[in-house]
């Protein structure tokens, strides 16, 4: 068994942020970062579809400690796994890297303040790490498959059907007629990728999502990196990325009619007067009540208007043999079917957890600032925001978490537990994630913790809010309690074998 001060898991945009903030905020601590797969990048080295790209601004889902220095901002996978691949040489990360390490289960244990990490390696045998603190930043969807809904008939279909989580290697769809099911990032990314080698590609949608165009350059970052030191022009554009986001993001809460209006008028100024926009692109529910999905250089547009894309807004009666027959009678005629639909939501990576021998419910407990768990020791979660860009917020949290490090050396304590105060047990229990109706969020809310209805009991996605709690509120704030002192001999360890790893 192996022991450090931290343990971090997941190599993705998240551990790897994780790892860089530890190192230069709490450099006293050692710490390893486990990874399931054999390669560093989470969602960017997994994905493999046609096209995939960022779905917001590298600006901002770029770390606050590396300038996004190329041209593009809405960037494509590999671009974006060179970035990581920087970011771990720059810090020299590998070498608190363990590839294969799946993390299956944790156990905390009060008497030793300690986690003890069991995971399951690539070759079958089982690992084991201790450490004091745990930050889980595996992400929030399953590896192991994405979201499958059942549908009727599918084994009829004599073509290919393949998941994007999936991608094989030898997909050949070479003028072929292609049906991707679904309207979320991953379709809207997709069609316009597919549709320059398809014959065709239709995208079959239940219901429409709100779309936006916008150019994949961003023409003020790109002019102030000429003029200006790297690390000022990307605050600067940073910060401008970020004000918009949230004034838009505001904007559909207060005014969401009016934000609707712009969003339908720019999509019928691109279609064309007669394309039926109310029918496939205007959803039934208000912007951001889901995910708005960006439409880089209005690709997908473009592809709709030269004939090679289209879209079916239908429900799906029957696979048959050469496509999908749609309840309206429709037949979509495919040599291919993408099943564009979604993820599989997860919590904490799929591992169990228990304390002091008493598994963990996370249903039952209240969220702590969106990032940690009541009555939990030692556990944080990186969860970036569903209306920003990830890592926004996957920042804020590494930089708190260094703080309770921080804090519980600088007192000698070796716990930090949120708890609920005296008459707190009554809040009004909300969704952890709240006004957010997307199905693959929905599918697992239940699972989820509960927010109540005050801080630090509150998981606000909202960028301003989670600045003043997680850089200027206190850590030591009545709701984290700092408890199991260390001994004499424990914090002189503690510090030696800190001060040696890093």
């Amino acid at each position: 068994m192996e022991r450090f001060d931290v343990v971090v898991v997941g190599a993705g945009i998240s551990g790897i942020g994780a790892g860089v903030h530890l190192q230069e905020k709490s450099p006293d601590r050692s710490f390893v970062i486990l990874e399931g797969r054999e390669n560093i990048g989470g969602t960017w080295d997994l994905f493999k579809y046609p096209g995939i790209r960022s779905d917001s601004d590298m600006h901002t889902l770029g770390y606050e400690f590396k300038p996004w220095k190329a041209e593009k901002s809405i960037a494509d996978g590999s671009s974006i796994m060179d970035y990581l691949r920087e970011t771990v040489a720059e810090h020299d990360l590998e070498r608190h890297m363990r590839f294969g390490e799946r993390v299956v289960r944790a156990e905390w244990s009060t008497p030793t303040a300690s986690w003890t990490v069991h995971t399951l390696r690539t070759n079958g045998s089982r690992g084991v790490f201790e450490c004091n603190y745990l930050f889980m930043c595996a992400g929030y969807y399953s590896y192991k498959a994405g979201y499958l809904p059942e549908f009727v008939g599918r084994e009829r279909f004599t073509g290919r059907i393949v998941h994007p989580q999936d991608w094989p290697d030898d997909l050949d769809y070479t003028d072929k007629r292609v049906v991707v099911i679904g309207s979320g990032a991953t379709a809207v990314t997709l069609v316009p990728a597919m549709a320059g080698t398809a014959s065709h590609v239709t995208m079959l949608q239940r219901s429409p999502t709100y779309m936006v165009s916008r150019p994949d350059r961003d023409a003020l970052a790109n002019f102030l990196r000429k003029v200006l030191p790297a690390k000022v022009a990307y605050n600067i554009t940073r910060a401008k990325n970020t004000w918009r986001q949230q004034l838009v993001y505001k904007r559909t809460r207060t005014k969401p009619e009016q934000i609707k209006n712009l969003l339908l008028g720019g999509i019928q100024l691109e279609l064309g007067g007669r394309y039926p926009v109310q029918k496939h692109f205007t959803p039934s529910y208000n912007p951001w009540d889901q995910r708005l999905c960006l439409v880089p250089n209005s690709d997908l547009f473009a592809a709709i208007r030269s004939g090679r894309a289209s879209v079916a807004t239908d429900t799906i009666e029957t696979f048959t043999e050469t496509g999908i027959l749609l309840r309206s009678g429709q037949h979509l005629a495919a040599d291919v079917i993408v099943t564009a639909t979604g993820l599989q939501l997860v919590t904490l990576g799929e591992a169990e957890f228990t304390v002091d021998g008493t598994p963990v419910d996370f249903s039952a407990t209240r969220t702590y600032k969106g990032m940690a768990y009541s009555d939990v020791p030692n556990l944080a979660t990186s969860f970036g925001y569903i209306n920003a860009s990830w890592t926004l917020r996957a920042d804020l949290t590494c930089t708190y978490v260094c703080r309770l490090l921080n804090h519980m050396r600088d007192t000698g304590t070796r716990q930090c537990t949120p708890r609920l105060r005296p008459g707190e047990h009554d809040m009004p229990r909300r969704p952890w994630i709240d006004g957010f109706s997307s199905g693959y969020m929905q599918r697992v809310m239940h699972l989820m913790p509960s927010q109540g209805d005050r801080e630090p009991w509150i998981n606000p996605q909202n960028y301003d809010k989670d600045k003043k709690m997680f850089r200027e509120g206190r850590v030591d704030d009545g709701v984290m309690h700092f408890t199991n002192p260390a001994s004499t001999r424990e914090r002189r360890d503690a510090t030696t074998s800190g001060a040696a790893a890093s």
